[in-house]
């Protein structure tokens, strides 16, 4: 089978679903404004420098429901807000990360690419982080799969895998089922029931019932990336940046808002009312099921990589 192409947009870039809650009300970057939770003073006020910003595209979001800090996979490594509000890189790997979803307190799950230089398979498979991304093990399919999406739900891992555009499924870990073969964008599992999926296509969302085995047709407006944050509660980004949720698993949809800086990189929604989006020129972030957004870390970098 040859290297899955998507032949209506730009190659894929990760978003992911953060598994676990936060409390509500809790500011994950430091911004203009009050201290933040990972112990720094904000950025901004008068007569303060800018906080740095990150100068790698970024493939996905997460939260360690832990302790509320936020990670950004980016393609040059994982980052998270230092105490002076600017990205810090976690660990040492500066691996180009593309799948990325958090499965639990300091568990995560990821996919990519070594760094340029390293001998290592040009696939990660799917590896995983128990020390919150201060280091990786492989779990499976090293060199084989390149999941450019992956999602948690109930232990159940779902991977979509760009190499032959399918999706797998994962109930242990370590074996994987290969599901529909589709050409998708991005894909969400229902946090309560790992058998609903839905997955973004040329044609809109399409969803699938039976855990990913076949999808009905794509169906409404376009959508780039997904996140389902509960079960009446699935959020999706368009190409322009427009925001809407889904309270019937993506059967109908209705606009909330913009998130600004142009188009989308990544989106998560950690629960009902906290929401995280990456575009061309920052991360945004949410608290009210994305009726306004506040910027809370700069991108400096508008490549797609």
């Amino acid at each position: 089978m040859p290297a899955f192409t998507n032949p209506f947009h730009r190659p894929r870039t990760r978003s992911l679903c953060a598994v676990g809650s936060v409390v509500a009300g809790t500011l994950l970057l430091a911004a203009c404004g009050d201290s933040t939770p990972d112990g720094g003073a904000a950025a901004g006020g008068e007569g303060s420098k800018p906080a740095p910003a990150l100068h790698s595209h970024i493939h996905g979001l997460g939260v360690d429901p832990e302790d509320g800090r936020l990670y950004v996979a980016t393609h040059e490594g994982i980052f998270t807000p230092d105490n002076g509000g600017g990205p810090q890189l976690v660990g040492d790997s500066t691996d180009d990360f593309m799948g990325f979803t958090v499965a639990g307190a300091k568990t995560f799950l990821a996919s990519g690419h070594p760094a340029p230089g390293s001998n290592r398979p040009d696939n990660h498979g799917l590896i995983k982080s128990t020390d919150a991304g201060k280091s990786w093990k492989s779990a499976s399919l090293k060199g084989e799969a390149d999941f450019h999406s992956l999602d948690y739900a109930k232990g159940v891992i779902y991977g979509y895998d760009s190499t032959g555009g399918v999706l797998r499924m994962n109930e242990d870990g370590t074996n994987w089922k290969a599901r529909a073969r589709l050409q998708a964008l991005d894909f969400a599992v229902n946090p309560a029931d790992p058998s609903q999926v839905v997955a973004t296509t040329a044609d809109g969302v399409a969803r699938s019932t039976d855990g990913g085995a076949t999808f009905g047709p794509g169906e409404g407006a376009g959508m780039e990336f997904l996140s389902w944050a509960s079960p009446g509660s699935l959020f999706g980004v368009d190409f322009t940046g427009a925001l809407s949720i889904s309270s019937d698993g993506g059967a109908n949809w209705k606009k909330t808002a913009s998130v600004p800086g142009g188009e989308p990189q990544a989106l998560t929604a950690v629960d009902e009312r906290h929401i995280l989006a990456a575009t061309q020129d920052g991360i945004y972030e949410s608290q009210d099921a994305g009726k306004t957004f506040t910027k809370r870390l700069s991108v400096a970098s508008g490549d797609h990589h």
